[in-house]
């Protein structure tokens, strides 16, 4: 398995040997980030700001003029909160190509603790107009994801975990903006989770066949703009859709599929599983996963509550293979 973080420099250094436009300005955490394999193998075209979030986004539009096709790199959290006004007026509003890298998004930081986890970065970035909102699930996605926002001619937000996790997409997959992916066929129960924790619902699904539960996984690595036709393709026939999201429940990716799935005639129950409006804490990564919902067990058991306690005449067929 390999990091989103390592496979994102890895294929920026691959582009950025055939496209002289591709610049990385960094808010003094290369090292982390892994940025600094990009310094290395093009000093001329990499920039180190320091601490100066806000001052990072004003270099990367003032690129943009020049003809360079900018990435900014640090934690998420420094760029969705520290940098949003920023972001907003020069990025957002001018539509301008800045592809905005948020490194250790979510719950797990290692020892970097609460003050460094977001969990609200998708629901503040899709929010934006004109801001693209992607979320890949592993080192392969991560790598067609950064490939992609490459090319965009417009705004990026590209959320990016720190740990490697189990990888779920075939070797040949390719990326298409704002379609979804069926990881696994099931029944009437629908799990549909983003970015790196659509592989912990997968594995929480392979825990529920054990009990008889066969459920579909659906991962959407676009959280803005939803391709709604091959959403509602990949959830038809489902009763219930469960959001699954290291984020929190509101605004999110439990938002994006509520206010999708309200439109729609005949529509499933959804419950949201996530953050439940609360702050984050500090913690081993595997606590906190725990603690909050999010490890394979820890879905599964919730999954299992949910249907145990939803109407019996919803649940009739859940455990039905498709």
């Amino acid at each position: 398995m390999k990091a989103q973080r390592d496979v994102w420099a890895d294929t920026l250094v691959e582009i950025g040997a055939d496209d002289p436009s591709v610049v990385i300005v960094d808010g003094d955490l290369a090292n982390s980030t892994k940025a600094d394999k990009f310094a290395a193998a093009y000093p001329d075209r990499f920039v180190e700001v320091g601490i100066a979030e806000q001052n990072m986004v004003g270099i990367a539009f003032g690129l943009t003029s020049a003809g360079f096709r900018p990435w900014l790199s640090t934690f998420g959290v420094f760029l969705t909160h520290r940098a949003l006004d920023p972001i907003r007026m020069l990025v957002s509003q001018t539509q301008a190509p800045v592809r905005v890298a948020g490194a250790y998004s979510g719950l797990l930081n290692g020892s970097s603790g609460k003050t460094h986890q977001d969990i609200e970065d998708l629901a503040i970035m899709r929010a934006m107009p004109n801001m693209t909102v992607l979320a890949p699930v592993d080192e392969i996605e991560a790598a067609e994801v950064t490939r992609w926002a490459s090319q965009h001619g417009g705004p990026v937000y590209v959320r990016l975990a720190r740990d490697a996790v189990r990888q779920v997409l075939p070797d040949d997959y390719r990326f298409r903006l704002g379609e979804a992916v069926t990881l696994r066929t099931g029944g009437v129960v629908a799990l549909v989770s983003t970015g790196v924790q659509s592989s912990r619902a997968y594995e929480a699904a392979e825990l529920l066949d054990e009990v008889g539960l066969h459920v579909r996984v659906i991962h959407l690595p676009t959280i803005k703009p939803l391709h709604v036709p091959s959403f509602l393709e990949a959830v038809d026939g489902a009763r219930i859709v469960i959001t699954v999201e290291e984020h929190s429940i509101i605004g999110g990716l439990g938002g994006l599929v509520s206010e999708t799935l309200a439109e729609q005639p005949n529509r499933p129950r959804v419950a949201r599983l996530g953050l439940q409006d609360a702050w984050s804490e500090s913690g081993p990564n595997d606590f906190l996963l725990d603690k909050y919902g999010l490890s394979p067990e820890r879905v599964a058991e919730q999954v299992r509550e949910y249907l145990n306690s939803a109407d019996a005449t919803a649940l009739s067929t859940v455990g039905d293979a498709a």
